[in-house]
């Protein structure tokens, strides 16, 4: 069982959908469901496509934000077929489990999926670590939700039987509500010491925040940088 480790379904159109993934997680020891801002939900359909698994649809935790279901997580990983302006790092199904199942033991992970016609908006993805990809036929490679959440949750499945995986990581990460006070810092130093112009700020905050995600700091890492953005916002007159 993987009881550390969260489906996280995005404005899910098809109540239907939301039910065939809570059977796939009970098929695979996952229970962790969260729903953000679903169409439909509590639904009988739902419940239909649940089959056995309706006790995961009973505690399935509704929430109106990315941000809301993700705060207490220190992974997170989208799940997107298109590439991006802004990438991240790719995995693969497998790279997915297994770095899920790793790191689960410290903290929440977290399983993003998005709509069903247009998935996940860049704001949502930019909010992940990683991006995973799940390999089919190039020809018709498009795979409904359903079927993407069956196949990560069976590699997670797979890894956490996995004598290979290791138990644990050494170094715990920051959770994403520390990460978005990072971000928040980082903004407000960029501004306060000049280096971007509050009128045309470009894309270079979207880039900056993009490489931290990528970097992954330790939590120690980040208090060091935290305490780097204070220095210079003090050396300009505009610490706290």
């Amino acid at each position: 069982m993987s009881s550390n480790i969260r489906i996280v379904l995005i404005k899910t159109w098809h109540a239907g959908n939301i039910g065939a993934t809570a059977r796939a997680m009970k098929n695979m020891g996952l229970s962790e469901l969260y729903l953000v801002d679903p169409v439909d939900f509590p639904s009988e359909e739902a419940t239909s496509r649940a089959g056995q698994a309706t006790d995961i649809l009973q505690s399935a935790v509704v929430v109106p934000t990315l941000g809301a279901a993700i705060k207490d997580c220190a992974l997170v990983i989208g799940t997107s077929a298109r590439d991006r302006s802004i990438a991240l790092p790719a995995l693969t199904a497998e790279q997915c489990a297994e770095k899920a199942v790793l790191e689960q033991s410290k903290t929440p992970v977290a399983l993003v999926f998005g709509r069903e016609r247009m998935g996940l908006h860049n704001d949502e993805i930019q909010q992940c670590h990683f991006q995973v990809n799940i390999d089919a036929n190039k020809e018709y490679p498009v795979l409904n939700l359903g079927q993407a959440v069956q196949i990560l949750c069976y590699e997670i499945f797979k890894a956490s039987q996995s004598q290979n995986t290791p138990k644990s990581i050494e170094e715990p990460y920051p959770l994403h509500e520390d990460l978005v006070r990072f971000q928040e810092h980082l903004e407000q130093t960029a501004y306060d010491i000049e280096f971007i112009n509050r009128k045309h700020p470009g894309q270079t905050l979207d880039h900056l925040q993009a490489l931290f995600r990528r970097a992954r700091p330790t939590r120690k890492e980040l208090s060091i940088l935290r305490g780097f953005l204070n220095a210079a916002q003090k050396n300009h007159g505009k610490s706290d």
